[in-house]
C-alpha cells in the first residue's frame, strides 16, 4: 500500500506552517506514510510581502518550503510532490491545484489576479488538477462541477469545521474528484488524513492518472 498525505503546509513558505519542511517528512515517514504533497499558500499577501523582489527570486522563496522537504525525502525514500493551495483575490476559496511544475509557476506570474476561470481557460490544455479545498467551511463558496473537477472531501485540520459530510456529499452527487488530506500545519494535523493507493505514486501525473482513474482504495478519514 502507498500511503501520502494530499494537503500540507511547511514553515519555510506558509505563514501560517508551524512545522519546518524537513521535519514535517521525517514526522510522516515515522507515521507510516510513503509520500506527500506539498500545498504550500499561493496568495496575493505572500507574494505582495516579498517586496521589490523580481519573479524568479519570488518563486525561488515560494518553492524553499517544498525543496527542503523533496531533500529530506530523497534522504528517507518519501516521495515528495509539489501542489499548491492557491487563492484568487475574487473570493476566499481555497483550491489545492495538482500538476504545476516549476516552470509554469515561473512562466505564469500573478494566478492569483485570474480569477478561477480565467485560471481554467490557461490549463485547459495542461495535465492540471483543481480540487476545491475544504468547500464547506464558514466564508466559502461551493463551486459548480464545471469549474473544479474535484472536491476535499475529508480534511483533518483539527482547528476548523470543513463539515466533511457535505463535501463528500457533493462530490458524489456530481460525479467529482475526491481526495482526503490532513491540511498539515503543526504536529496536531499530524496524518489526519491522506489517501491510499495499491501502486505507488511516482510523480504528480501519476497522482493526476490515479485521481481521473479513481483507483484510491481507501480515502483517510480520521476524525
Amino acid at each position: 500500500m502507498f500511503r501520502i498525505d494530499t494537503h500540507m503546509h511547511t514553515s519555510e513558505t506558509s505563514a501560517c506552517g508551524k512545522i519546518a519542511a524537513k521535519d514535517a517528512v521525517r514526522l510522516y515517514h515515522q507515521a507510516g506514510y510513503q509520500g506527500v504533497i506539498i500545498t504550500d499558500h499561493y496568495y496575493d499577501g505572500f507574494f505582495e510581502a516579498l517586496g521589490k523582489m523580481n519573479w524568479e527570486q519570488k518563486i525561488d522563496h515560494y518553492l524553499s518550503g517544498y525543496r527542503s522537504a523533496h531533500e529530506e525525502g530523497k534522504k528517507l525514500g518519501m516521495k515528495v510532490l509539489l501542489g499548491m493551495e492557491l487563492r484568487f483575490t475574487e473570493t476566499p476559496n481555497d483550491y489545492l491545484v495538482y500538476g504545476a511544475t516549476e516552470e509554469f509557476l515561473r512562466e505564469h506570474e500573478e494566478l492569483y489576479l485570474l480569477g478561477l476561470k480565467k485560471f481554467n481557460e490557461l490549463i485547459k490544455d495542461q495535465d492540471i488538477l483543481i480540487v476545491q479545498a475544504h468547500p464547506y467551511r464558514k466564508w466559502m463558496t461551493v463551486m459548480p462541477p464545471g469549474e473544479i473537477h474535484g472536491v476535499e472531501v475529508y480534511n483533518g485540520n483539527a482547528r476548523h469545521n470543513s463539515r466533511n459530510e457535505l463535501a463528500l456529499a457533493y462530490a458524489k452527487e456530481h460525479n467529482l474528484y475526491m481526495t482526503s488530506g490532513s491540511d498539515f500545519h503543526e504536529m496536531e494535523d499530524l496524518a489526519r488524513g491522506g489517501m491510499v493507493f495499491e501502486h505507488e505514486i511516482t510523480s504528480i501525473q501519476e497522482y493526476n492518472r490515479s485521481l481521473r482513474e479513481g483507483s484510491a482504495k481507501e480515502l483517510i478519514a480520521t476524525l
